[in-house]
């Protein structure tokens, strides 16, 4: 992406324009992705949120003094309120579904100040259907180990004709997948459980995806639903970058590594993959959701850099987890440095 210079780009064409309002404004609505979003049908009590991407392509950081909407059933959040050259934030809209039915049509207001004043409209358009109510509005997962299939239900309730079906579930992420199971029905009232998972195989971070329910309603056959989870390691190892610090040769230094995961896990092993240096670790002998092993590494006997990677081997896991370390030999005299205190050696490099 070309960064412009606001100094002349702005400022100069605002003074060529003669404070033109139209360019005050064209400046900043070509930091939006979209200037537009409409949520389309959506049911009751649905999560209806998106996110709009913003950003600053200019060379000056981007300042959003507020974010506002011009009506009750509408809400927007910025991620971040100052951007700095090329970085992008996004703003969070929600229409409150709960509240409000049918038709509903608002405007998201972002007011940037710096490094000139500028006002952008995003029109929001929703229409909320009365006949269909999400409960809970969508499937929100509490934090996700991954490795691990997690399940997440919602109650579809629909009024009206008795012969109303849900004939699908589509979902655009291989690591979700949804079904439907019909728990009621009489001459006026449907009901479904809406089985959400998301798998193991979902990668870290976060994750967002919106199913669409395919109804036989011949006029609006589509029902989205939201889906947002975090999918966290298995194990994390705190920290993930070790330092050593500056060390003088042969000396010995301890440091503390702290390996946790939300089970109890027994520790087999810990191995350096590199020779640059010799490792000493104490492993911890029973089972526990948090391990603290003390590393010890004895300097080599000649200056320079120290970058090691290590693999922690879990009983029962067949991949290990791994943790890397830097620090540098200067020259100096030999150093005791912090005990070793260490017992039991994983691997020794030579």
């Amino acid at each position: 992406m070309k960064i412009k210079t606001l100094t002349m780009l702005l400022v100069g064409a605002l003074v060529a324009c003669g404070g033109s309002r139209a360019f005050a404004q064209e400046w900043a609505e070509k930091m939006f992705e979209k200037r537009e979003h409409d949520f389309g049908v959506v049911a009751k009590g649905a999560d209806a949120r998106y996110r709009l991407k913003i950003t600053n392509a200019y060379k000056q950081p981007v300042h959003i003094a507020s974010v506002t909407t011009t009506c009750g059933c509408s809400a927007a959040k910025p991620s971040k309120d100052t951007l700095v050259s090329l970085e992008s934030a996004y703003i969070e809209i929600v229409m409150d579904t709960r509240k409000f039915s049918h038709q509903k049509d608002s405007n998201v207001i972002v007011t940037i100040d710096q490094p000139l004043h500028a006002e952008v409209r995003i029109p929001i358009h929703a229409y909320i259907r009365t006949d269909v109510v999400l409960t809970p509005g969508g499937a929100e997962f509490p934090p996700l180990s991954q490795g691990e299939d997690k399940e997440y239900k919602i109650d579809v309730a629909y009024a009206g004709r008795g012969n109303w079906k849900i004939k699908n579930v589509v979902s655009k992420n291989p690591n979700v997948t949804a079904k439907v199971v019909e728990t009621r029905r009489d001459a006026t009232n449907v009901n479904y459980s809406l089985l959400v998972t998301v798998k193991g195989t979902a990668p870290l971070g976060d994750l967002r995806e919106q199913l669409t329910l395919v109804t036989d309603d011949a006029g609006n056959p589509n029902i989205p639903v939201l889906v947002t989870a975090r999918v966290d390691p298995e194990f994390v190892v705190n920290p993930d970058i070790v330092s050593f610090g500056n060390l003088t040769p042969g000396e010995k230094k301890t440091v503390n590594v702290v390996v946790r995961a939300k089970k109890q896990f027994s520790i087999e092993k810990i191995e350096s993959e590199k020779s640059s240096g010799t490792y000493e670790v104490r492993l911890p002998k029973d089972a526990k959701q948090t391990h603290v092993v003390a590393l010890t590494v004895v300097a080599p006997n000649e200056p320079g850099s120290v970058d090691e990677q290590f693999s922690v081997t879990i009983a029962g896991r067949n991949e290990p987890v791994t943790f890397k370390a830097h620090g540098k030999v200067v020259a100096g005299t030999a150093s005791t440095g912090g005990g070793s205190g260490a017992s039991t050696a994983s691997k020794n490099n030579p």
